[in-house]
C-alpha cells in the first residue's frame, strides 16, 4: 500500500473541507472494507479522512421522529440502545450479522451501505425500515432514501467529496415491527446468498396497514419489492396474501449464477425468506 495522507478532523466541517481539497480521498468510518480494498489494490485513495474523532458521528440520537445513527457508530453499539432494539429488532439483528464480533466492533452501517455490496446484511433491513441517509459534502446536506445510495456493485450515488454522515430510521409506528433473515452456506462469518427483510404494521384488528419488503444478494442492488407490499396491505397476512408476496419477491429477483448459489435457488429462497420475515415481523408486531 503506497504512502498516503491521513487526516483525523474534529468536526464535520473540517472533514468536508478536507475531502473537497483532496480529490480522490476517501472517508474512513470503521474501515473494515476500505482498508482491505486498499491492501488488495482495488482502491488507491490519495488521502484518508478518518471520521472517528467527530463526536456527533459516534452517537445514536433519539429524536421525536427518528433515530439518528452516526457514521462512526460501530454495529455492536446498536445492541446497547434499548429503544432502538425495541422498535427495530430486525435492523439491529441485521447489523450484527456482519462479519465477526471483532469486525462488528469496528464496522458501521454507513460503511456497509456505502460499500455497495448487493449482499450487505444491514441494507435490506434499513430499506424495509424506510431509513434515509444524510449525505454531507462541501455544498451542504441532502437526505436520500437508503435504497438510492448504492447504484451497482461497488458503486454509489455519492459525488466526489460526499459521505453519509448519519442514517435516520423513523420511529416505529404503533403495531409495527420488523425482521431480517439470510441464507448462508456456513453458520456465521459469511455473506448472504440471499437476504430478506420485512417491516409490518398491524391495526387493532390484525389487518396489515403498512408493509415494506426488501431483498438482497438477488440483484445488482438491494430491492424494495413494492408488489409484495401491495399483496400484504389490507390483509390479515393470511396464507393467500403471503403467497402472493412470496411470488412477487421471487419474480422481482434478477440474481447471478455463481458457486455460492444458482439463479433458481436464489429466486426460490428469496420467496421463502420473505415468508419467514413476514411471519416474524407479524409476531413481533403483536399478530397471532
Amino acid at each position: 500500500m503506497p504512502d498516503l495522507a491521513y487526516h483525523a478532523p474534529d468536526t464535520i466541517k473540517q472533514a468536508t473541507d478536507l475531502l473537497a481539497a483532496n480529490k480522490g480521498s476517501r472517508p474512513l468510518a470503521g474501515g473494515t472494507d476500505l482498508i482491505v480494498q486498499m491492501q488488495s489494490g482495488r482502491v488507491a485513495p490519495v488521502a484518508i479522512v478518518d471520521l472517528k474523532r467527530i463526536a456527533s458521528l459516534k452517537e445514536i440520537r433519539e429524536e421525536a421522529g427518528y433515530f439518528a445513527i452516526g457514521a462512526a457508530v460501530p454495529c455492536t453499539s446498536l445492541k446497547n440502545n434499548k429503544a432502538l432494539v425495541a422498535e427495530w429488532p430486525g435492523v439491529v439483528e441485521a447489523a450484527n450479522l456482519i462479519g465477526s464480533v471483532q469486525v462488528r466492533n469496528r464496522a458501521t452501517m454507513s460503511g456497509n451501505l456505502c460499500n455497495a455490496s448487493p449482499a450487505a446484511d444491514s441494507v435490506p433491513a434499513l430499506v424495509a425500515a424506510g431509513a434515509t441517509a444524510i449525505v454531507t459534502g462541501a455544498s451542504g446536506e441532502r437526505e436520500v432514501p437508503v435504497e438510492q445510495i448504492p447504484t451497482a456493485p461497488g458503486k454509489t450515488s455519492l459525488a466526489d467529496g460526499e459521505f453519509v454522515s448519519e442514517i435516520r430510521i423513523p420511529r416505529q409506528q404503533k403495531g409495527g415491527s420488523d425482521a431480517y433473515l439470510r441464507s448462508i452456506p456456513r453458520t456465521e462469518m459469511d455473506i448472504a446468498v440471499v437476504g430478506a427483510a420485512a417491516s409490518i404494521v398491524l391495526d387493532a384488528s390484525g389487518t396489515c396497514t403498512s408493509a415494506r419488503i426488501a431483498v438482497g444478494a438477488v440483484a445488482p442492488t438491494v430491492l424494495l419489492v413494492e408488489d409484495a407490499s401491495k399483496a400484504l396491505v389490507g390483509s390479515k397476512l393470511d396464507d393467500a396474501a403471503v403467497a402472493k408476496a412470496m411470488a412477487a419477491v421471487s419474480a422481482a429477483c434478477n440474481p447471478i449464477d455463481d458457486k455460492r448459489g444458482t439463479v433458481a435457488y436464489r429466486k426460490a429462497m428469496a420467496g421463502v425468506l420473505a415468508k419467514r420475515v413476514i411471519q416474524i415481523a407479524r409476531e413481533r408486531a403483536g399478530g397471532n
